[in-house]
Protein backbone atom coordinates (compact mmCIF):
# COMPACT_ATOMS: atom_id res chain seq x y z
CA UNK A 1 0.00 0.00 0.00
CA UNK A 2 1.45 3.54 -1.21
CA UNK A 3 2.45 5.98 1.80
CA UNK A 4 0.73 9.06 2.12
CA UNK A 5 3.72 11.70 1.95
CA UNK A 6 3.76 15.25 2.49
CA UNK A 7 4.65 17.40 -0.85
CA UNK A 8 7.24 18.64 0.57
CA UNK A 9 9.56 15.26 1.01
CA UNK A 10 8.53 14.47 -2.48
CA UNK A 11 9.80 17.65 -4.40
CA UNK A 12 12.98 17.24 -1.68
CA UNK A 13 13.62 13.80 -2.68
CA UNK A 14 12.19 13.16 -6.29
CA UNK A 15 12.13 9.31 -5.50
CA UNK A 16 12.00 8.05 -9.39
CA UNK A 17 9.72 5.35 -9.51
CA UNK A 18 8.25 4.98 -6.19
CA UNK A 19 4.74 4.61 -6.04
CA UNK A 20 2.89 7.31 -3.33
CA UNK A 21 -0.09 9.00 -2.57
CA UNK A 22 -0.26 12.68 -1.89
CA UNK A 23 -3.67 13.85 -0.16
CA UNK A 24 -4.13 18.08 0.04
CA UNK A 25 -6.40 20.35 -2.20
CA UNK A 26 -6.86 20.91 -5.92
CA UNK A 27 -5.39 24.37 -6.73
CA UNK A 28 -6.04 23.73 -10.32
CA UNK A 29 -7.00 21.53 -12.97
CA UNK A 30 -6.31 22.11 -16.47
CA UNK A 31 -6.85 20.34 -20.12
CA UNK A 32 -8.77 17.53 -18.13
CA UNK A 33 -5.65 15.83 -17.75
CA UNK A 34 -3.09 18.51 -15.10
CA UNK A 35 -4.11 18.24 -11.59
CA UNK A 36 -1.97 20.85 -9.72
CA UNK A 37 -2.26 19.84 -5.82
CA UNK A 38 -0.94 21.30 -2.65
CA UNK A 39 -0.95 20.50 0.99
CA UNK A 40 0.36 23.10 2.94
CA UNK A 41 3.57 21.51 3.75
CA UNK A 42 5.30 23.76 1.18
CA UNK A 43 4.95 26.76 -1.25
CA UNK A 44 5.13 24.29 -4.51
CA UNK A 45 2.12 21.95 -5.80
CA UNK A 46 3.26 18.35 -7.32
CA UNK A 47 1.55 18.30 -10.65
CA UNK A 48 -0.52 14.84 -10.97
CA UNK A 49 -1.24 13.99 -14.46
CA UNK A 50 -4.77 12.17 -15.50
CA UNK A 51 -5.60 9.70 -17.93
CA UNK A 52 -8.91 11.75 -19.28
CA UNK A 53 -10.15 8.46 -20.78
CA UNK A 54 -9.65 5.74 -17.87
CA UNK A 55 -11.42 8.79 -15.69
CA UNK A 56 -15.43 9.16 -16.05
CA UNK A 57 -16.51 12.59 -16.30
CA UNK A 58 -18.52 12.73 -12.67
CA UNK A 59 -15.62 12.17 -11.14
CA UNK A 60 -13.71 15.17 -13.53
CA UNK A 61 -15.91 17.79 -13.13
CA UNK A 62 -15.43 17.36 -9.10
CA UNK A 63 -11.47 17.86 -9.96
CA UNK A 64 -11.94 21.78 -9.03
CA UNK A 65 -10.25 24.40 -7.34
CA UNK A 66 -10.47 23.91 -3.51
CA UNK A 67 -11.76 20.63 -3.81
CA UNK A 68 -9.75 17.77 -1.28
CA UNK A 69 -8.11 14.59 -2.90
CA UNK A 70 -6.40 11.25 -2.57
CA UNK A 71 -4.24 10.99 -5.56
CA UNK A 72 -2.19 7.72 -6.17
CA UNK A 73 0.72 6.67 -8.69
CA UNK A 74 3.95 6.94 -9.75
CA UNK A 75 6.64 9.52 -9.54
CA UNK A 76 8.43 10.05 -13.03
CA UNK A 77 10.09 12.77 -14.63
CA UNK A 78 7.89 15.60 -15.69
CA UNK A 79 7.60 16.72 -19.31
CA UNK A 80 6.48 20.10 -18.29
CA UNK A 81 8.29 23.22 -17.27
CA UNK A 82 8.34 24.36 -14.21
CA UNK A 83 8.98 21.18 -12.01
CA UNK A 84 11.15 18.17 -12.22
CA UNK A 85 8.66 15.36 -11.44
CA UNK A 86 4.98 14.64 -12.01
CA UNK A 87 2.90 11.83 -10.38
CA UNK A 88 1.06 9.90 -13.42
CA UNK A 89 -2.04 9.18 -11.36
CA UNK A 90 -3.23 5.51 -10.87
CA UNK A 91 -6.75 6.46 -8.38
CA UNK A 92 -8.06 9.77 -7.35
CA UNK A 93 -10.96 9.74 -4.68
CA UNK A 94 -12.37 13.12 -4.12
CA UNK A 95 -13.57 13.93 -0.64
CA UNK A 96 -16.49 15.56 0.40
CA UNK A 97 -18.02 18.29 -2.19
CA UNK A 98 -17.12 21.07 -3.75
CA UNK A 99 -19.01 24.07 -5.70
CA UNK A 100 -16.91 25.24 -8.25
CA UNK A 101 -19.10 27.83 -8.94
CA UNK A 102 -19.27 30.03 -4.82
CA UNK A 103 -15.35 28.46 -4.27
CA UNK A 104 -13.77 31.98 -4.14
CA UNK A 105 -10.00 31.12 -4.30
CA UNK A 106 -10.39 31.39 -8.57
CA UNK A 107 -6.13 30.85 -10.12
CA UNK A 108 -5.69 34.50 -10.34
CA UNK A 109 -4.80 37.62 -7.65
CA UNK A 110 -6.69 38.47 -4.73
CA UNK A 111 -5.95 41.64 -2.58
CA UNK A 112 -5.41 41.42 0.79
CA UNK A 113 -8.44 43.64 1.78
CA UNK A 114 -10.81 40.47 -0.21
CA UNK A 115 -8.52 37.63 1.68
CA UNK A 116 -9.30 38.89 5.18
CA UNK A 117 -13.11 38.62 4.08
CA UNK A 118 -12.21 35.15 3.72
CA UNK A 119 -10.16 34.54 6.46
CA UNK A 120 -11.17 30.87 6.85
CA UNK A 121 -9.87 30.27 3.46
CA UNK A 122 -7.12 32.25 3.08
CA UNK A 123 -4.78 30.12 4.56
CA UNK A 124 -4.71 27.86 1.02
CA UNK A 125 -2.97 30.95 -0.74
CA UNK A 126 0.65 30.66 -1.31
CA UNK A 127 1.21 34.45 0.54
CA UNK A 128 -0.93 33.13 3.40
CA UNK A 129 0.94 29.37 3.61
CA UNK A 130 4.14 31.05 3.55
CA UNK A 131 3.32 33.49 6.87
CA UNK A 132 1.64 30.78 9.32
CA UNK A 133 4.26 28.25 8.14
CA UNK A 134 7.11 31.08 9.17
CA UNK A 135 4.95 31.98 12.38
CA UNK A 136 4.74 28.31 13.59
CA UNK A 137 8.27 28.37 13.26
CA UNK A 138 8.93 31.48 15.14
CA UNK A 139 6.67 30.49 17.84
CA UNK A 140 8.63 27.02 18.40
CA UNK A 141 11.99 29.24 18.30
CA UNK A 142 10.72 31.04 20.93
CA UNK A 143 10.68 28.64 23.23
CA UNK A 144 13.76 26.49 22.37
CA UNK A 145 15.75 29.92 22.95
CA UNK A 146 14.26 30.09 26.76
CA UNK A 147 14.51 26.61 27.23
CA UNK A 148 18.52 26.05 26.31
CA UNK A 149 18.62 29.14 28.54
CA UNK A 150 17.59 27.78 31.59
CA UNK A 151 13.93 29.52 31.63
CA UNK A 152 10.87 28.74 32.97
CA UNK A 153 7.67 28.76 31.10
CA UNK A 154 4.91 30.65 32.98
CA UNK A 155 1.29 30.74 32.14
CA UNK A 156 -0.22 33.82 33.52
CA UNK A 157 -3.59 34.39 33.95
CA UNK A 158 -5.86 36.01 30.87
CA UNK A 159 -8.39 36.94 33.44
CA UNK A 160 -7.19 39.75 35.57
CA UNK A 161 -8.01 42.42 38.12
CA UNK A 162 -5.14 44.24 37.83
CA UNK A 163 -4.81 46.92 34.51
CA UNK A 164 -0.44 46.00 34.41
CA UNK A 165 0.05 49.11 32.14
CA UNK A 166 -2.24 51.31 33.95
CA UNK A 167 -4.05 52.36 30.85
CA UNK A 168 -7.66 51.47 31.70
CA UNK A 169 -7.92 50.26 28.17
CA UNK A 170 -9.54 46.58 28.74
CA UNK A 171 -12.09 44.51 28.29
CA UNK A 172 -14.36 43.54 30.84
CA UNK A 173 -14.97 39.88 32.02
CA UNK A 174 -18.66 39.64 33.39
CA UNK A 175 -21.46 37.26 34.14
CA UNK A 176 -23.71 40.31 34.99
CA UNK A 177 -26.80 40.90 32.76
CA UNK A 178 -25.67 43.59 30.54
CA UNK A 179 -28.98 45.26 30.25
CA UNK A 180 -29.99 45.70 33.79
CA UNK A 181 -26.85 44.87 36.12
CA UNK A 182 -27.27 45.05 39.76
CA UNK A 183 -26.24 48.65 41.24
CA UNK A 184 -25.30 49.97 44.80
CA UNK A 185 -27.05 52.80 46.01
CA UNK A 186 -25.09 55.61 44.30
CA UNK A 187 -26.06 53.92 40.73
CA UNK A 188 -22.59 52.42 39.97
CA UNK A 189 -22.69 48.12 38.93
CA UNK A 190 -22.19 46.27 42.12
CA UNK A 191 -19.64 43.97 41.69
CA UNK A 192 -20.01 42.22 44.94
CA UNK A 193 -22.86 40.02 42.59
CA UNK A 194 -20.37 39.40 40.07
CA UNK A 195 -19.01 36.05 39.23
CA UNK A 196 -15.12 36.85 40.83
CA UNK A 197 -17.12 39.32 42.75
CA UNK A 198 -15.06 42.40 41.41
CA UNK A 199 -14.07 43.95 38.69
CA UNK A 200 -12.59 42.09 36.16
CA UNK A 201 -10.61 42.30 32.57
CA UNK A 202 -9.17 40.16 29.99
CA UNK A 203 -5.23 40.75 31.01
CA UNK A 204 -3.20 43.23 28.41
CA UNK A 205 -0.13 41.89 29.98
CA UNK A 206 1.23 38.83 32.04
CA UNK A 207 4.67 40.74 33.37
CA UNK A 208 3.28 41.75 36.87
CA UNK A 209 2.44 38.32 37.60
CA UNK A 210 6.32 37.03 35.53
CA UNK A 211 7.85 38.96 37.98
CA UNK A 212 6.21 37.24 40.55
CA UNK A 213 7.91 33.90 39.31
CA UNK A 214 11.20 35.10 38.22
CA UNK A 215 11.97 36.02 41.61
CA UNK A 216 11.61 32.51 42.70
CA UNK A 217 12.76 30.77 39.81
CA UNK A 218 15.35 33.62 38.69
CA UNK A 219 14.62 33.43 35.02
CA UNK A 220 10.68 33.03 33.86
CA UNK A 221 9.09 34.11 30.20
CA UNK A 222 5.41 34.06 29.48
CA UNK A 223 4.28 33.33 25.76
CA UNK A 224 0.01 33.64 25.86
CA UNK A 225 -2.46 35.78 24.38
CA UNK A 226 -3.10 39.67 25.34
CA UNK A 227 -5.88 42.02 24.96
CA UNK A 228 -6.32 45.59 24.40
CA UNK A 229 -9.57 47.46 23.98
CA UNK A 230 -7.45 50.25 22.24
CA UNK A 231 -10.67 51.68 19.66
CA UNK A 232 -7.75 51.64 16.74
CA UNK A 233 -8.53 50.64 13.61
CA UNK A 234 -4.40 51.12 12.16
CA UNK A 235 -2.22 48.23 10.74
CA UNK A 236 -0.35 47.98 13.61
CA UNK A 237 -3.45 47.58 16.11
CA UNK A 238 -4.66 44.17 17.20
CA UNK A 239 -7.55 43.63 19.59
CA UNK A 240 -6.47 39.91 20.55
CA UNK A 241 -2.58 39.17 20.04
CA UNK A 242 -0.03 37.24 21.57
CA UNK A 243 3.02 38.58 23.98
CA UNK A 244 6.60 36.75 24.83
CA UNK A 245 7.57 38.55 28.15
CA UNK A 246 10.80 37.39 30.01
CA UNK A 247 11.24 38.19 33.81
CA UNK A 248 15.01 37.97 34.78
CA UNK A 249 15.75 38.37 38.69
CA UNK A 250 19.45 39.82 39.67
CA UNK A 251 19.28 41.63 36.13
CA UNK A 252 20.01 45.22 35.20
CA UNK A 253 19.10 47.36 32.12
CA UNK A 254 22.25 46.26 30.10
CA UNK A 255 21.45 42.31 31.01
CA UNK A 256 17.93 42.94 29.31
CA UNK A 257 19.68 45.33 26.59
CA UNK A 258 21.63 41.68 25.84
CA UNK A 259 18.97 39.33 26.33
CA UNK A 260 16.84 40.68 23.68
CA UNK A 261 19.25 41.52 21.16
CA UNK A 262 20.47 37.87 21.13
CA UNK A 263 16.72 36.40 21.03
CA UNK A 264 15.99 38.29 18.01
CA UNK A 265 18.67 37.33 16.20
CA UNK A 266 18.33 33.95 17.04
CA UNK A 267 14.24 33.86 15.98
CA UNK A 268 15.87 35.56 12.50
CA UNK A 269 18.18 33.07 11.94
CA UNK A 270 16.05 30.44 12.51
CA UNK A 271 13.32 31.38 10.28
CA UNK A 272 16.70 32.43 7.43
CA UNK A 273 17.66 28.78 7.90
CA UNK A 274 13.93 27.20 7.82
CA UNK A 275 12.17 29.14 5.27
CA UNK A 276 14.33 30.27 2.27
CA UNK A 277 11.54 29.63 -0.49
CA UNK A 278 8.92 30.79 1.76
CA UNK A 279 10.94 33.94 2.35
CA UNK A 280 12.15 34.35 -1.07
CA UNK A 281 8.42 34.53 -2.18
CA UNK A 282 7.74 36.68 0.51
CA UNK A 283 10.67 38.86 -0.96
CA UNK A 284 9.43 39.44 -4.36
CA UNK A 285 6.40 39.60 -3.61
CA UNK A 286 7.57 42.85 -1.08
CA UNK A 287 9.19 43.78 -4.51
CA UNK A 288 6.65 43.94 -6.41
CA UNK A 289 4.73 46.03 -4.12
CA UNK A 290 7.26 48.10 -3.67
CA UNK A 291 7.74 48.81 -6.95
CA UNK A 292 3.85 50.44 -7.33
CA UNK A 293 5.13 52.95 -4.46
CA UNK A 294 6.57 56.47 -5.65
CA UNK A 295 10.44 56.31 -5.82
CA UNK A 296 11.18 58.44 -2.59
CA UNK A 297 8.67 56.04 -0.47
CA UNK A 298 10.38 52.79 -2.03
CA UNK A 299 12.42 50.93 0.95
CA UNK A 300 15.91 50.69 0.67
CA UNK A 301 16.11 47.02 1.59
CA UNK A 302 14.64 43.37 -0.11
CA UNK A 303 13.17 41.44 2.78
CA UNK A 304 16.02 38.90 2.63
CA UNK A 305 18.62 41.55 2.98
CA UNK A 306 17.02 43.28 5.85
CA UNK A 307 16.96 40.46 8.25
CA UNK A 308 20.45 39.39 7.69
CA UNK A 309 21.58 42.70 7.96
CA UNK A 310 19.56 42.83 11.16
CA UNK A 311 21.15 39.72 12.23
CA UNK A 312 25.17 40.67 10.93
CA UNK A 313 24.92 44.28 12.82
CA UNK A 314 25.48 45.22 16.46
CA UNK A 315 22.80 46.82 17.51
CA UNK A 316 22.93 50.58 18.30
CA UNK A 317 22.46 51.37 21.46
CA UNK A 318 21.49 55.25 22.33
CA UNK A 319 19.74 56.91 25.51
CA UNK A 320 16.97 59.28 24.92
CA UNK A 321 18.23 61.89 25.38
CA UNK A 322 21.05 61.23 22.61
CA UNK A 323 17.84 60.60 20.56
CA UNK A 324 16.02 63.40 20.95
CA UNK A 325 19.42 65.63 20.32
CA UNK A 326 19.93 63.75 16.86
CA UNK A 327 15.97 63.89 16.01
CA UNK A 328 15.73 68.23 16.75
CA UNK A 329 19.29 68.66 14.37
CA UNK A 330 17.62 66.31 11.77
CA UNK A 331 16.70 67.36 8.64
CA UNK A 332 12.90 66.04 8.66
CA UNK A 333 12.58 67.94 11.97
CA UNK A 334 14.19 71.20 10.53
CA UNK A 335 12.33 71.16 7.51
CA UNK A 336 9.39 70.28 9.64
CA UNK A 337 8.85 67.49 7.77
CA UNK A 338 7.86 64.97 10.35
CA UNK A 339 4.07 64.93 11.28
CA UNK A 340 5.12 65.40 14.95
CA UNK A 341 7.72 67.71 14.74
CA UNK A 342 10.42 67.61 18.08
CA UNK A 343 10.51 70.52 20.04
CA UNK A 344 11.39 69.88 23.29
CA UNK A 345 13.04 66.88 25.41
CA UNK A 346 10.47 64.70 26.85
CA UNK A 347 8.54 64.33 23.61
CA UNK A 348 6.78 60.96 22.98
CA UNK A 349 8.85 59.24 20.25
CA UNK A 350 6.41 58.47 17.20
CA UNK A 351 6.90 55.54 14.97
CA UNK A 352 8.43 57.88 12.29
CA UNK A 353 11.03 59.04 14.86
CA UNK A 354 12.54 55.67 15.41
CA UNK A 355 12.52 54.53 11.92
CA UNK A 356 14.27 57.74 11.39
CA UNK A 357 16.65 56.75 13.97
CA UNK A 358 17.38 53.17 12.56
CA UNK A 359 17.00 53.93 9.00
CA UNK A 360 18.59 57.20 8.33
CA UNK A 361 20.73 57.76 11.65
CA UNK A 362 22.70 54.88 12.51
CA UNK A 363 21.48 52.79 9.93
CA UNK A 364 21.46 49.53 11.95
CA UNK A 365 18.52 47.90 14.57
CA UNK A 366 18.71 50.58 17.58
CA UNK A 367 17.74 49.98 21.49
CA UNK A 368 16.43 53.16 23.43
CA UNK A 369 17.14 53.25 26.93
CA UNK A 370 16.68 56.15 29.72
CA UNK A 371 13.30 57.34 28.59
CA UNK A 372 11.98 60.76 30.62
CA UNK A 373 9.33 59.02 33.71
CA UNK A 374 6.34 61.16 32.50
CA UNK A 375 6.22 58.73 29.86
CA UNK A 376 6.57 55.53 31.39
CA UNK A 377 5.54 53.24 33.01
CA UNK A 378 5.21 53.18 37.25
CA UNK A 379 7.08 49.48 37.27
CA UNK A 380 10.27 51.09 35.82
CA UNK A 381 13.41 51.92 37.62
CA UNK A 382 13.50 55.23 38.54
CA UNK A 383 16.91 56.44 37.72
CA UNK A 384 19.89 58.51 40.09
CA UNK A 385 18.60 62.03 37.79
CA UNK A 386 15.25 61.53 39.40
CA UNK A 387 14.03 62.49 35.72
CA UNK A 388 14.57 59.08 33.53
CA UNK A 389 14.01 55.40 34.06
CA UNK A 390 15.54 52.36 33.20
CA UNK A 391 13.37 51.79 30.20
CA UNK A 392 14.40 50.13 26.63
CA UNK A 393 12.84 50.11 23.57
CA UNK A 394 14.54 47.98 20.78
CA UNK A 395 13.72 49.45 17.12
CA UNK A 396 13.92 47.89 13.75
CA UNK A 397 13.71 48.96 10.36
CA UNK A 398 10.52 49.57 8.52
CA UNK A 399 8.82 48.87 11.52
CA UNK A 400 10.30 50.65 14.21
CA UNK A 401 9.27 49.34 18.11
CA UNK A 402 9.68 45.61 18.16
CA UNK A 403 10.28 45.13 21.79
CA UNK A 404 9.83 47.58 25.30
CA UNK A 405 11.37 46.64 28.26
CA UNK A 406 12.97 47.89 31.35
CA UNK A 407 14.91 47.38 34.54
CA UNK A 408 12.02 47.46 37.48
CA UNK A 409 11.28 49.05 40.46
CA UNK A 410 12.68 46.68 43.38
CA UNK A 411 12.68 49.40 45.60
CA UNK A 412 9.47 49.58 47.94
CA UNK A 413 9.40 53.09 49.01
CA UNK A 414 9.92 54.40 45.61
CA UNK A 415 7.57 52.13 44.00
CA UNK A 416 4.93 53.07 46.41
CA UNK A 417 5.91 57.07 45.43
CA UNK A 418 5.55 56.33 42.15
CA UNK A 419 2.27 54.41 42.20
CA UNK A 420 1.23 57.40 44.21
CA UNK A 421 1.97 59.85 41.82
CA UNK A 422 0.24 58.14 39.02
CA UNK A 423 -2.56 57.55 40.67
CA UNK A 424 -2.50 53.88 40.97
CA UNK A 425 -4.42 52.15 43.51
CA UNK A 426 -1.54 50.51 45.81
CA UNK A 427 -4.36 48.21 47.64
CA UNK A 428 -4.81 46.20 44.08
CA UNK A 429 -1.43 45.50 43.75
CA UNK A 430 -0.54 44.21 47.22
CA UNK A 431 0.85 41.22 45.93
CA UNK A 432 3.24 42.61 43.45
CA UNK A 433 4.28 45.24 46.64
CA UNK A 434 4.85 42.37 48.62
CA UNK A 435 7.67 41.26 46.18
CA UNK A 436 9.55 44.69 47.45
CA UNK A 437 9.13 43.42 51.07
CA UNK A 438 10.34 40.15 50.58
CA UNK A 439 13.66 39.36 48.93
CA UNK A 440 13.57 42.11 46.81
CA UNK A 441 16.45 42.24 43.90
CA UNK A 442 17.29 43.87 41.01
CA UNK A 443 15.38 42.07 37.84
CA UNK A 444 14.65 42.81 34.65
CA UNK A 445 12.29 42.25 31.71
CA UNK A 446 10.77 42.85 27.94
CA UNK A 447 7.77 42.26 25.96
CA UNK A 448 7.35 41.23 22.41
CA UNK A 449 4.73 41.11 20.46
CA UNK A 450 4.36 38.31 19.01
CA UNK A 451 2.67 39.46 15.64
CA UNK A 452 4.93 42.43 15.25
CA UNK A 453 7.84 40.44 14.73
CA UNK A 454 6.00 37.76 12.76
CA UNK A 455 4.78 41.22 10.61
CA UNK A 456 8.83 41.91 10.45
CA UNK A 457 9.90 38.63 9.33
CA UNK A 458 7.47 38.60 6.30
CA UNK A 459 7.39 41.76 5.42
CA UNK A 460 4.16 41.82 5.82
CA UNK A 461 2.64 45.53 5.79
CA UNK A 462 -0.82 45.01 7.90
CA UNK A 463 -0.60 43.12 11.52
CA UNK A 464 -3.95 41.61 10.68
CA UNK A 465 -2.21 39.45 8.04
CA UNK A 466 0.14 37.66 10.11
CA UNK A 467 -2.75 36.69 12.72
CA UNK A 468 -5.09 34.06 11.43
CA UNK A 469 -7.81 35.70 12.44
CA UNK A 470 -7.24 39.12 13.20
CA UNK A 471 -9.91 41.13 16.18
CA UNK A 472 -9.92 44.28 15.34
CA UNK A 473 -12.77 47.17 16.24
CA UNK A 474 -16.01 45.80 14.52
CA UNK A 475 -14.44 42.64 12.98
CA UNK A 476 -14.87 39.74 15.17
CA UNK A 477 -15.48 37.53 12.22
CA UNK A 478 -14.72 33.68 12.22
Amino acid sequence: MALHEKISSILATEPLGSKVTVKGWVRTFRSNRFVAVNDGTTLQSIQAVVDYEREDEALLAKLSPGAAVSISGEVVESQGKGQRVEIMAESIEVHGTSDPERYPLQPKKHSLEFLREIAHLRFRTNTFGAIFRIRHTLSFAIHKFFHDRAFYYLHTPIITASDAEGAGEMFRVTTLPAGDPPRREDGTVDFTKDFFQQETNLTVSGQLEAELGALALSRVYTFGPTFRAENSNTSRHLAEFWMIEPEVAFANLKDNQDLAEEMLKYLIKEVLAAHPEDLQFLNDRLQQEESQKPAHQRSSMGLIEKLEFCVAEDFERLTYTEAIRILQNSKPNKKKKFQFVIEDWGADLQSEHERYLVEKHCKKPVILTDYPTQIKSFYMRLNDDQKTVGAMDVLFPGIGEIIGGSQREERLDVLERRMAEMNIPQEELSWFLDIRRFGTCPHAGFGLGFERMVQFVTGMSNIRDVIPFPRTPGNVSF
